[in-house]
């Protein structure tokens, strides 16, 4: 059994470090100094250059360091016989409802103007813009492990929580849409949006000016998905125009965020360095232990990727 780690600048010694002392006896090799190819059967992955997986003859799963596996789909080399996992972590789930829930608060509860009154040495109890909970509803677009986890707790703090994906879910509390044709009746109600869609040929740049018009004039975006999702222009545009009101942005097209970008001086976005949800080396690596430990024994291999899908 030998592990090859393939994540530039992801810290691959302390990956390293846990699965070795998850099992001594695991061979654990980091790109880029590896030799005899043929003996590596696993692979951690995160954003690695094209083409290296297919020099790896006996490659038999991959392991997405991260939730999202959008980036190994762009990766025309892929081979179609190798299993691919996703991170499915309690820990990752965690603080990404934290995130969501914070942001979702600050909107909820007028912190930008109040941040800027406090500039201005205003006093305003904005009593005419506080909203119950009750009354304020929620949209999320994408409801995998992370969107229900969000969702569910956004219920049970009382708010109106509707919820879109891709194919049918039922999730106590939250009104939940799927399919292009029920989409609308999510975004037409939605003061606040929440994107955490995986990113697939049919969700890349569906945060665009077309989906930006469905919103209630003012609504505010939260996208903690991937920055593809976003046409930043039509955002830009949007914010500019009043149709929304603000926008916090996690994921960017091109991360780091260059530092001429416009999104930096915008008065109406809040930017955050894609740290919504940080994998934690020392809970993940058991959950990828445990799968070779399954793949060696015959036994099914946990948090599959439907290639076909992409997600």
């Amino acid at each position: 059994m030998t592990l090859l780690i393939l994540a530039p600048n992801a810290r691959p010694q302390i990956w390293a470090k846990e699965f070795k002392r998850l099992d001594p006896n695991l061979d654990v090799r980091i790109w880029p100094n590896v030799d005899h190819l043929e003996d590596i059967t696993y692979a951690l992955v995160w954003n690695a250059p094209e083409g290296v997986l297919s020099t790896l003859p006996n490659l038999r799963i991959i392991f997405s360091m991260g939730a999202g596996v959008d980036h190994f789909f762009l990766d025309s080399s892929l081979p179609d016989n190798v299993t691919i996992c996703r991170v499915v972590d309690s820990l990752l789930t965690a603080a990404m409802r934290e995130y969501v829930i914070l942001h979702t608060l600050r909107y909820h509860r007028n912190l930008p103007e109040l941040e800027q009154q406090q500039k201005n040495h205003t006093w305003n109890e904005l009593a005419d813009k506080q909203i119950h909970a009750k009354d304020q509803t929620i949209g999320l677009l994408g409801l995998g492990v992370l969107g229900k986890s969000c969702a569910t707790l956004l219920a049970e703090m009382k708010f109106r929580v509707y919820g879109w994906s891709r194919s049918p879910k039922n999730i106590d509390g939250v009104s939940c849409f799927h399919g292009e044709e029920e989409l609308k009746t999510v975004l037409q109600n939605s003061k606040i949006l929440v994107c955490l869609l995986p990113l697939t040929k049919e969700t890349k740049g569906i945060l665009n000016a077309c989906l930006f018009s469905e919103l209630p004039k003012g609504a505010c975006l939260i996208n903690a998905a991937r920055g593809q999702h976003l046409v930043e222009e039509d955002l830009l545009n949007a914010l500019d125009s009043g149709q929304l009101s603000y926008a916090t942005l996690d994921v960017f097209n091109e991360e780091p965020l260059p530092v001429q970008h416009p999104f930096w001086e915008h008065p109406k976005i809040t930017i955050t360095p894609h740290n919504a949800s940080i994998t934690d080396p020392k809970s993940v690596s058991k959950q990828i232990h445990e799968n070779i430990r399954r793949d060696v024994l015959n036994m099914p291999i946990l948090n599959t990727v439907n290639s076909k899908l992409e997600y």
